[in-house]
């Protein structure tokens, strides 16, 4: 079983009077518009193994606190890696300047909530450590013994207790624990000479026990050599426009890219946003329905609060086309004359918040995938997605798939490799074509990136077909 425990009080674990702690932070929020004493005590183990060996155990532990000062649009930011009162004094004394010339009122905080999307558990607590290694020697054997052609097997098991406490000037103390796992597996085949590898992984807001059944495992393991034996026989992609059938689930991380990041508040008060002024219209097809919801139970990129202390919810983006929504922090949100939506957030104490993502998804429709293919003359089945590159100003991306075939004639035939997505968000939107009945969230791996920080993200997706990409490819 894995060990439950209680959210920490930060502040006295440290050895500091929460009274003195409030006093510092008034003094450093008088006549400011916002802020908060964002304190952080990690915890994160990580077992690799690699060519039938341990490669690597790792554990770290890290603490700390951030204090924010907010004057109108600007931000003063102090952070330090020890919670003491003069550390904390320091802080409020720096980010205070952020107020030069400056007299507001502090916003009221965010309102107080019962939800728990997770249990206070502890990841690292259990399987223990040698429980752990026979786990990974195990899927190693396993894996090369499923195929001959098994050259390469690399595993992985990574557990994170994330605590964190944010006290608001009003005196209000928020308290979360965060647990975070994940599974990941790696496969290389090699026959006459070539090399394929292909990966796969799953995780969330949950002890290691969800994934760590034989038959968890094993599934990923197989998928794993499942997409590595396909790439095997992959032939060059052509390259050129076509319609795309997209798979469900992970492909949706082109949507999460393309499209989700322009939907980010902060993006829309700089006007630097290619949807920014477009609220109210029509932003993609008649069906589609994007969704960020941080509120879903278990899920990689639901939180409880977000970092501000603002609890999230569900946020439609696009309703039926139509853009109806934004994702807010309380700066973005006050600075629109708007809600803060709970998607302030942080990759750590040593950083500031900012808008970001949480579970972002497209829902589904009533059409069959099979339809989709059967509907296609000539294009590309996009079945799994690798990594991409996106512009927020302008939408326009670059998108690696990691497993495709071609579609001819209404049927799916080679698969393929080297194949590329490459168009913008926008135009792909209103691409749309079909919606998938078939609507499935990623397994749990995903990690967003934004201004250098890096955060848990959950991503979605019916399968979707889409007219007019541009393919790149390899065959000559």
């Amino acid at each position: 079983m894995t060990a439950h425990v209680p959210p920490p009080p930060l502040l006295e674990t440290a050895g500091v009077d929460p009274d003195e702690a409030l006093s510092i932070l008034r003094g450093a929020l008088a006549g400011a518009d916002d802020g908060e004493l964002f304190l952080e005590r990690s915890e994160l183990e990580s077992l690799v193994f690699d060519d039938g060996r341990l490669k690597g155990a790792n554990y770290d532990a890290t603490e700390g606190f951030g204090l924010r000062v907010v004057a109108g649009e600007t931000a003063g930011y102090a952070h330090a890696n020890e919670i003491t009162p003069d550390a904390i004094r320091r802080a409020a004394e720096a980010a205070s300047l952020a107020k030069s010339g400056h007299a507001g009122v502090t916003a009221e905080g965010p309102r107080a909530t019962n939800q728990s999307l997770y249990p206070p558990l502890d990841p690292l607590a259990a399987p223990g450590f040698s429980d752990k290694i026979a786990l990974l020697q195990e899927i190693d054997a396993w894996a090369r013994a499923r195929d001959p052609r098994v050259v390469q097997v690399s595993a992985s098991l990574i557990g994170e207790r994330r605590a964190i406490e944010i006290l608001r000037a009003e005196g209000r103390s928020v308290r979360d624990v965060r647990p975070l796992v994940r599974f990941n597996v790696s496969v290389t085949v090699e026959k006459n000479g070539r090399r394929e590898t292909a990966s796969a992984g799953a995780g969330g807001r949950a002890g290691f026990e969800e994934w760590t059944a034989p038959e968890r495992w094993q599934a990923q393991v197989d998928e794993c050599l499942r997409q590595a034996l396909v790439n095997l026989g992959a032939v060059d992609c052509p390259a050129g426009e076509m319609d795309v059938v997209m798979g469900a689930g992970w492909p949706g991380v082109l949507l999460h890219e393309a499209v989700g990041h322009g939907f980010e508040g902060d993006f829309h008060r700089k006007g630097s946003s290619v949807f920014t002024g477009m609220m109210g219209r029509r932003v993609a097809a008649p069906g589609v329905t994007v969704v960020d919801d941080g509120s879903i139970a278990g899920r990689r990129g639901s939180l409880t609060v977000d970092d501000e202390g603002t609890p999230t919810s569900r946020t439609v983006l696009i309703e039926d086309g139509m853009m109806v929504g934004l994702m807010h922090d309380r700066l973005s949100a006050r600075q629109m004359g708007q809600q803060a939506t709970g998607n302030g957030r942080r990759q750590s104490f040593a950083h500031i918040p900012m808008p970001r993502m949480t579970n972002t998804f497209m829902e589904g429709g009533k059409d069959s995938r099979a339809d989709m293919i059967a509907n296609t003359k000539r294009g590309l089945y996009a079945a799994n997605f690798g990594g991409g590159q996106v512009d927020i100003t302008n939408g326009k991306f670059v998108f690696q798939c990691t497993e495709a075939y071609l579609i001819e004639d209404g049927k799916i035939t080679s698969p393929v490799r080297g194949a590329t997505l490459i168009g913008d968000g926008a135009t792909a939107l209103k691409g749309v074509t079909m919606i998938g009945d078939d609507f499935a969230f990623d397994p749990g791996v995903g990690t967003c990136g934004k201004a250098g920080q890096g955060v848990p993200v959950g991503i979605g997706q019916p399968s979707l077909k889409i007219s007019g990409l541009t393919v790149g490819g390899t065959a000559v």
